[in-house]
């Protein structure tokens, strides 16, 4: 055995001379022909050294000026060297695309010392950018020739997979990709004698289409800016954060000044004196993604992390989850092979607070639109509950019920105790299946308050006729029928508004009532649910990328087994909940509860701001997004960044929008087109497992880098890895690898390798996953519990330790039943009147019952729009501006829309078309009024997500004409032991703007 590793060793050791003998002359050649190469090459003087640790060889690389000399022997004063223990590690390292044993093989020596990186960690990060990229371009042949002499690449987003035709280096078109004859064939649906079967084709939303025009924007960030007035070692004047301009700087100068602030405040301040925070989304791919890269950056240097709330689940994480689980999914429940069943079964479509052709579910694109059309096909009826008249109903047609925003839960007892005195619910599934009915019974009949819940009742609440919630409970309990609870199951904005909670156990309730699981009767809107192969693996964007993270990502879960790569470990113990961001900033202190779906009751340990030991926040590092159109009453968020508190604020965007004008330092990131990444459409891993099954195919894709960064601008990896380099991090955050490097070990950790070649894989962009034979579909969602069976659908939920009996056997309560009167609240407030234990109609506290009412007599709801995807799509000078359901231009300026009913416009003087000002305590907002019946007098609609913050005046002090409704949305949160958002409970007035 030893004369056999000599061997070996003298094997390896005889290729690595010889393998890095022609890299120096390649490194050479390529900086002679190449262009770009030498002036890679020229962005940095260093030399750096490899050599083997027991110094028996070595050779050095010498970068000057864009020119490459390349020595064999020892350099004197190397600034980067780079050691190896012996030559066959060497040798497996340097291979360009090395296999996961390969890389498995790095992490053991990087952790045990095998390998070290010593001296200057900018030189030996600007040696691996160099040689990555030479190596990439002699390995990798990538794009499909056209005949109008452009190329198709393949990308993707967070609305569908995409071709990008390119040509001189320039986006032409960007388009849906259509299948050819290799590719899987889709799957079929027999239903009522009738076969449905999806197009050989993606879909696109309308922002997706619009999507060009944004990475052309005129607001791109290009350049590294710096506040005029900023002096990181003078006059810093947080007080002209957004309002003074800004100066272009150098990427070395803009580095350097973040990296010696991160040294400055931890060394003045202490742990926990960084903060980070990111929007809900970001541009799609499993490494650019805000839990990847950006995660590992921060765990590397310590950071107090912004605590997410659960903004797209509130009601559910906080209500329904106490009554049947479903921690996992927040609460919400899940939807497997949902689509084939409502097509086959169900006999009514109860759309509630759901817009899915609006909303796209959440990264649907119009997938789900075909499937809707077989269900009218079908001649399946439907019902739509909402103040807002929405394009859903607009396609599908049927009843339109519009309550009173944060009263559709006075709707469902009614509905409810229509069930209950004229008996059509399901008595064997309440009393096999549920515990605790027999308390809320009394209470929707008013035995213990006095009250019966009837139809009359409710219509004092919800303005609902009684007539016609009487007619929906009976027409209800006598079919089967699917209840569409949101625009994926567990998403909608009855779930955001001060009576969420209580809306989404309300749910929960009329589903147990119906007998959830038995064919027909079930929770989806044909969004979600399609027979997909759900047992291929390929992570989503929350299994964490290369973020190295165990603790905030599902890494450890899906990936750790599969993905070697070196753990990162955040050691600051304090976080700061978002909603609360400014209170933390301006008051030194605040509290919250943690988004933690392990279990239902990880929502009931609170978070302190400050920690023991920690400091209080001095420098913010704000990533992607825009919290003036995201969050609530978001006015406070002007103030915090102009407060002295915050000493730095660095943001890392894409475009020049919303917070982005009050940092002291801005750093532009590229869009995902100018980059490599890798992901699959609607694959967001453990926020929503499965998730992808809102698509007709599973389309897993390579996304090409299809342009070069436009201006100077990087991708998120390399901004983090130049910053980690000054900080002696460099090595070890990017582990010598390039961005389509870790693309490679991304696709190792996946089934791909089993189905495709990385080389077929990596020139072709994508592979669509094949659907199983119609006897492999994944069963019924819920059908299982409603037969008494143990759990088959594939998902790990509960986890083993929360099963009250045998595993895989009953829910995730207490009683393992679905609980009316929920067992976990009994147990840690039984007392809370905002929460009790079972739910009972509450008034909203900013609602018709308040004194504010009086004051501000229009309720204001701000949903997801159909033409951004949060802040990502609208404003930038994009196209869609031109769409007037989304922006109307006046005078020069494209003003957001809100929607009044012609008679609340009459009684204020306002005529289509004028602009107007929303407003209320909180702020005000300039908007263009359009009159429309289809939101009822009394309650008005303007959509959420402005990109755009334009105050007219003093930040934070003046009216906003950018449209950032969520000024005036409240701060409070639903409930005080929570980390929620309300915004869908808003009290305002609307009058015609006459500009002073």
């Amino acid at each position: 055995m030893r004369d056999s590793h000599q061997l070996s060793e003298r094997v390896a050791r005889a290729k690595m001379k010889g393998m890095f003998f022609l890299l120096g002359g390649l490194l050479k050649l390529v900086a002679g022909k190449n262009r770009k190469i030498r002036k890679l090459i020229g962005e940095k003087d260093c030399i750096v050294q490899i050599r083997l640790r027991d110094r028996s060889w070595g050779q050095w690389f010498s970068f000057q000026k864009g020119k490459v000399k390349s020595r064999s022997g020892f350099h004197k004063a190397p600034d980067g060297d780079l050691v190896f223990d012996n030559a066959r590690d060497a040798v497996k390292l340097m291979t360009p695309f090395p296999g996961r044993e390969t890389r498995l093989q790095f992490i053991h020596m990087a952790k045990n010392f095998l390998t070290e990186a010593a001296g200057n960690d900018e030189a030996l990060l600007h040696f691996s950018k160099i040689t990555a990229e030479v190596l990439d371009q002699q390995y990798t042949r990538v794009g499909l020739p056209m005949p109008d002499g452009s190329t198709r690449y393949v990308n993707n987003t967070n609305a569908g997979p995409v071709f990008v035709y390119v040509k001189d280096g320039k986006i032409l078109r960007i388009t849906h990709i259509e299948f050819d004859e290799t590719d899987a064939a889709p799957w079929t649906i027999k239903a009522r004698g009738k076969r449905f079967t999806p197009p050989r084709k993606t879909t696109l939303t309308s922002y997706t289409s619009g999507i060009k025009s944004t990475i052309y924007s005129k607001d791109r960030l290009l350049y590294p800016m710096q506040r005029v007035d900023f002096d990181p070692h003078g006059e810093r004047n947080p007080q002209n954060r957004g309002i003074s301009g800004y100066k272009r700087i150098s990427w070395e100068a803009a580095a350097t000044i973040v990296a010696d602030e991160i040294k400055r405040v931890k060394k003045e301040h202490g742990p926990g004196a960084i903060m980070n925070g990111s929007g809900s989304h970001h541009t799609w791919g499993n490494l650019g993604y805000w839990l990847s890269a950006r995660r590992r950056f921060f765990n590397m240097i310590g950071c107090t992390y912004i605590d997410h709330n659960p903004d797209s689940w509130e009601g559910w994480f906080w209500g329904a989850s106490h009554h049947w689980g479903n921690s996992i999914r927040n609460g919400a429940p899940d939807t497997y092979s949902t689509v084939e069943d409502l097509l086959k079964n169900a006999e009514l479509i109860v759309f509630w607070s759901s817009d899915p052709e609006a909303t796209s579910g959440v990264y649907g694109a119009q997938e789900g639109t075909v499937r809707r059309m077989w269900a009218k096909e079908l001649g399946i009826p439907c019902v739509h509950i909402d103040p807002f008249y929405n394009h859903t109903a607009a396609l599908m047609g049927g009843k339109w019920l519009a309550p009173r925003p944060a009263t559709g839960n006075a709707l469902a007892l009614a509905i409810a105790y229509v069930w209950i005195t004229e008996d059509l619910y399901d008595r064997w599934f309440v009393e096999n299946r549920t515990t605790g009915f027999e308390a809320w019974r009394d209470y929707v009949l008013g035995k213990d308050d006095g009250i019966p819940k009837t139809p009359e009742w409710q219509e004092g609440e919800s303005a609902v006729p009684a007539r016609e919630v009487r007619a929906l409970a009976r027409q209800w309990g006598t079919c089967r029928t699917y209840l569409a609870a949101g625009g994926i199951q567990g998403f909608g904005s009855a779930c955001r508004c001060a009576t969420g909670v209580e809306w989404a156990r309300s749910m929960v309730y009329l589903m147990a009532m119906q007998g959830i699981g038995k064919p027909g009767v079930n929770m989806g809107c044909l969004q979600q649910g399609t027979p997909v192969d759900t047992r291929f693996f390929f992570p989503g964007y929350a299994e964490g990328g290369l973020s190295g993270d165990l603790a905030g990502t599902g890494l450890m879960i899906n990936m750790y087994q599969r993905m070697p790569q070196l753990m990162t470990v955040n050691t600051v113990k304090q976080s700061v909940p978002r909603l609360q961001i400014p209170q933390a900033i301006l008051e030194g202190r605040t509290t919250g509860y943690p988004t933690d779906a392990s279990t239902i009751r990880g929502q009931f340990f609170p978070i302190h701001y400050p920690s023991p030991g920690h400091s209080k926040v001095k420098l913010y590092w704000k990533y992607g997004g825009s919290h003036f159109g995201t969050m609530c009453q978001t006015n406070r968020y002007a103030d915090m960044y102009r407060s002295e508190e915050l000493e730095m604020v660095v943001n890392q965007s894409i475009w020049m929008e919303g917070e982005a004008q009050f940092a002291d330092i801005l750093l532009p990131a590229c869009t995902n087109f100018e980059r490599w990444d890798i992901g699959e459409t609607a694959n967001s891993g453990g926020y929503i497992q499965h998730s992808y099954t809102q698509w007709n195919h599973r389309v897993l894709t390579l996304q090409h880098k299809c342009i070069d960064p436009l201006g100077e601008s990087k991708s998120d990896y390399a901004i983090f890895a130049m910053i980690a380099a000054k900080l002696g991090l460099g090595s070890y955050f990017t582990e010598n690898c390039t961005e389509l490097d870790w693309c490679k070990r991304l696709f190792d950790a996946t089934d791909l390798p089993q189905v495709t070649s990385w080389r077929e894989f990596l020139k072709k962009g994508y592979y669509v996953v094949p659907s199983p034979e119609e006897n492999r579909r994944d069963p019924v969602s819920w059908n299982w519990y409603y037969e008494g069976r143990a759990k088959d659908v594939p998902e790990i939920s509960p986890l083993p330790a929360d099963y009250a009996d045998t595993f895989r056997h009953g829910l995730g309560t207490q009683s393992g039943k679905l609980e009316f009167v929920s067992s976990s609240l009994s147990a840690y407030d039984p007392d809370d009147p905002e929460r009790p234990v079972m739910s009972k109609y509450i008034p909203a506290w900013e609602g018709h019952h308040c004194d504010l009412y009086k004051k501000y007599p229009l309720f204001l709801i701000t949903p997801h729009s159909r033409y951004s995807f949060h802040t990502m799509q609208d404003g930038k000078d994009g196209w869609l501006n031109d769409i007037e359901d989304h922006r109307v231009r006046v005078d020069g300026w494209y003003y957001w829309i809100v929607r009044l009913n012609p008679m609340d416009a009459k009684a204020r003087g306002i005529v289509h078309g004028d602009l107007v000002e929303a407003y209320n305590d909180r702020g005000s907002v300039i908007l263009y009024a359009y009159l429309t019946e289809r939101i009822p007098a009394g309650t008005v609609h303007s959509y959420e997500s402005s990109a755009v913050y334009a105050p007219i005046g003093e930040p934070g002090r003046s009216p906003d004409r950018g449209g950032c409704v969520n000024i005036l949305t409240p701060s409070r949160p639903m409930i005080k032991k929570s980390h929620s958002t309300a915004s869908n409970s808003c009290l305002i007035d609307v009058r015609k703007w006459e500009e002073a």
